[in-house]
């Protein structure tokens, strides 16, 4: 009897798990297009209001203050609330703004003071030298600030970018969300067990091949974060095994008076072994160094909700 029961549940969990799927993806497909109707900036403040009453009622409240007392062990118990705050905040603004992604970008070189996106000197001139040395080149991201409009500034600056993208599971979300991103985002490459092909196919090409690399990896390269041991995924350091480039972080952080400011990193030299070959873990090691340093900087910015070490 126990057994007939599970299984009845079983099979009325799987019928009924496509239409909640499909409610799930209309109100997503409603949501943000409702989104677009509104204030883009009224809006995130919104967005954030909302994310920063709902979030501490969320599991992942627990996750991210574990998170953040092992990496700031030295922090009280306040600036890590504080820091919890901020990121609920940024993760609702994030949401808003991703609605408005084919208006959002906002930059006028001649009137940088009136632009929404400040880009320094040498930022600039990092582009330009991306731009211009005919090459393919390597662009790391991560969850920082506001994590889609790397994508926007490579095509806003004329570079030839792939850009490598975690599908929604829900087919319908999926739909909207892609349309979305598409708009002014480049190549577009889902990740998929032949996304390293068409990614290394892409540097052959002379594009840009662009990735979030911050995320646990079941799979990965081990590597130190924030002190502690987890896994990267090694996925860059692969395609540079193929195709040598330079490699280059790309970080988009939030500033007061809804603005935001786009950083290049200086080229991160890769790691070779005795043979010179490309040492996979080691550059995977300085990319996570690099990351781990703009953490630091803007704590509050960074999504602290999933679970970096396992």
């Amino acid at each position: 009897m126990h057994r007939l029961l599970l299984r009845t549940r079983a099979r009325i969990r799987d019928a009924t798990k496509p239409l909640g799927e499909a409610a799930i993806g209309a109100l997503t497909i409603a949501m943000l297009r409702t989104t677009r109707y509104f204030d883009p900036i009224k809006t995130a403040n919104l967005f954030g209001r909302i994310t920063r009453l709902i979030g501490p009622r969320l599991r992942e409240q627990r996750i991210a203050r574990a998170n953040l007392t092992a990496a700031f062990p030295e922090k009280s118990p306040e600036e890590i609330e504080t820091i919890l705050a901020g990121v609920w905040d940024n993760l609702g603004r994030v949401g808003a703004e991703f609605a408005h992604l084919d208006h959002i970008w906002e930059h006028d070189p001649a009137h940088p003071e009136d632009s929404r996106i400040e880009i320094q000197p040498r930022t600039h001139e990092l582009f330009a030298q991306l731009r211009l040395d005919g090459k393919p080149a390597l662009i790391f991201a991560s969850h920082l600030g506001n994590w889609e409009l790397p994508a926007l500034a490579a095509v806003a600056h004329g570079l030839d970018a792939a850009v490598l993208y975690r599908r929604p599971n829900i087919a319908a979300a999926n739909r909207i969300i892609e349309e979305m991103r598409a708009v002014k985002m480049g190549t577009l490459i889902p990740a998929s067990h032949d996304a390293p092909l068409k990614l290394a196919q892409a540097l052959q090409n002379g594009q840009h091949v662009a990735m979030l690399v911050d995320q646990y990896f079941t799979n990965g390269v081990e590597v130190t974060f924030f002190g502690r041991k987890t896994k990267a995924n090694p996925m860059l350091a692969r395609l540079l095994r193929q195709i040598e480039c330079p490699i280059h972080g790309v970080r988009i952080i939030r500033l007061p008076g809804h603005r935001f400011r786009a950083e290049l990193s200086e080229e991160v030299k890769p790691v070779r072994d005795a043979s010179g070959q490309i040492d996979v873990q080691g550059t995977m090691q300085a990319i996570t160094s690099v990351i781990e340093g703009w953490i630091r900087e803007y704590p509050d910015q960074w999504l602290w909700l999933h679970r970096r070490w396992r």
